[in-house]
């Protein structure tokens, strides 16, 4: 929805530039349309994020119980793939890499959404300072790296303590303690 939303609007953007050739209608366009495309874009990558941390949840839980197959049922270790926690996400096609975030779901609508908060505020610049580019350009990419910035911070920590978390059932299984 999100990129619909993005490409909807952009392709309107586009149609009223043409249709006053870049006037006043396009600059309220603009300014409407490009901080309701990132505000879209904010909640968007909040709930991206919160479906990553709910599969990451879902992959542990699989890595529990597979852990009790093996403890349970050692007959069953020939047919299941049995990797050390380290190396789960390499072997599902996921390096660990400082860049990961980037490659995420959450990273490419971050990195989407800061480009259209950027380019809201350069068009602001560029009205207020009567249309210079050299006011509108830092300024929007002042914006754009602030705002990826800033999710990308928001990614890692969320990443960070959804590793860290204990799972829900922990306090719940017997002898999880090892009582």
């Amino acid at each position: 929805m999100f990129l619909g939303s993005v490409s909807g609007g952009l392709i309107a953007l586009g149609l009223v530039a043409t249709a006053t050739r870049v006037g006043t209608a396009f600059y309220a366009f603009g300014l409407v349309l490009l901080p309701l495309l990132a505000f879209v874009g904010v909640v968007s990558f909040e709930r991206t994020l919160q479906n990553g941390m709910e599969d990451w949840g879902y992959a542990r839980r699989i890595a529990r119980l597979r852990a009790y197959y093996f403890d349970q049922a050692p007959e069953l270790l020939p047919y299941m793939l049995s990797v050390p926690a380290t190396e789960r996400l390499p072997v599902q096609g996921l390096p660990r890499s400082r860049w990961q975030g980037w490659r995420s779901v959450a990273g490419m609508v971050a990195v989407i959404t800061a480009a259209l908060a950027g380019s809201a505020a350069g068009l602001l610049a560029a009205v207020a300072s009567d249309h210079s580019l050299a006011a509108a350009l830092p300024a929007g990419a002042a914006v754009a790296v602030a705002i990826v910035w800033t999710l990308m911070r928001r990614q890692t920590a969320a990443w960070t303590q959804a590793n860290e978390a204990q799972l829900n059932i922990d306090a719940e299984t017997p002898n999880a303690s090892g009582d």
